[in-house]
């Protein structure tokens, strides 16, 4: 509890200053879409290459396959009911709300959470649990905002994103175990530790351009409920009764469903914003589901424990 609540702190901190500079008239709406660009185009291809840079301690792979394995299902399950679930709402909110259900703040919540709860063995199998949601977010994620609608036109902007291109030199280098010279990876550590800082003030600035009183509306709870509640409880009924059967473990299952309980991930607002597709709306499914996760997490982390 106390590194979640440490973290929010960070969190809502880092808005909080981002709001301010937007509002004070520190960074004007252009300089704000150039930060965007640069968080997007630079800083988290930086980032995702960094984190697939894991070393797995010997007869451990057998675990790391199944942790593999249900995250896979999990973003397979997330695709698909993002995009069936929210028909009544206009196309800039369906995209939002299917990206918001597919990408999670797994990578920044999780990693500490799931080290805390589990120990260090913990963080390596969450960084396993990631590369399924990395790959899918740069993937089917892209293609949800970039408005193609010719498959062939929405695969060549996804296999040329910056960041797809920086989960698949990940991808390569861990099957190959291949090692980044450390001059090198210590550059691209550097950058990419920018990554939450610089994401978090421009959902601040983003913020800044909303009503307050518009921060809650019915579809946003709608979705706060479905992404800390829903989601991780159909993973944990879905896969109890492997853990009986034992075809799966405790360990391996309660660490699945605490990573699927995550709120939406920052990438949501910065790409509605790249992309011009309801930034604000997608900045209040960030901002409730990250604050309503507080109590959620909380609990999620007693039971699974």
């Amino acid at each position: 509890m106390a590194a979640l609540l440490k973290l929010q702190f960070i969190i809502f901190s880092l808005i909080a200053i981002g709001f301010f500079t937007r509002r004070r008239g520190m960074v004007s709406r252009e300089g704000q879409k150039n930060i965007t660009d640069l968080v997007i185009n630079l800083i988290l291809p930086c980032n995702i290459l960094t984190s697939f840079s894991q070393q797995f301690a010997e007869g451990t792979m057998h675990e790391c396959l199944m942790v593999f394995l249900i995250s896979a299902g999990i973003q397979v399950f997330c695709v698909i009911y993002g995009r069936t679930a929210y028909p009544r709402e206009t196309e800039e909110h369906q995209k939002c709300l299917a990206y918001g259900i597919i990408c999670s703040n797994a990578g920044f919540l999780g990693n500490p959470l799931a080290e805390g709860i589990f120990g260090s063995v913990g963080l390596m199998f969450a960084s396993v649990y990631l590369i399924p949601v990395r790959v899918m977010m740069w993937s089917a994620g892209i293609a949800i905002f970039s408005g193609e609608h010719d498959l062939k036109g929405t695969m060549k902007k996804v296999a040329t994103h910056p960041c797809v291109l920086a989960c698949a030199a990940g991808l390569v280098m861990m099957v190959n175990g291949w090692i980044v010279p450390e001059p090198c990876f210590s550059l691209l550590q550097t950058i990419g530790r920018c990554n939450t800082a610089i994401s978090m003030l421009v959902i601040g600035m983003i913020l800044s351009d909303i009503n307050p009183k518009e921060l809650v509306d019915k579809i946003v709870v709608r979705y706060t409920v479905e992404r800390l509640i829903l989601i991780p409880l159909l993973v944990w009924i879905v896969l109890l009764p492997l853990v009986n059967a034992r075809i799966l473990s405790r360990f391996s299952v309660n660490l699945s469903v605490l990573l699927a309980a995550m709120p939406a991930g920052a990438t949501t607002s910065m790409l509605a914003a790249k992309y011009e597709c309801a930034p604000g709306f997608a900045t209040r499914m960030v901002i409730l589901s990250t604050l309503c996760s507080i109590p959620t997490i909380f609990l999620w982390s007693m039971v699974l424990a």
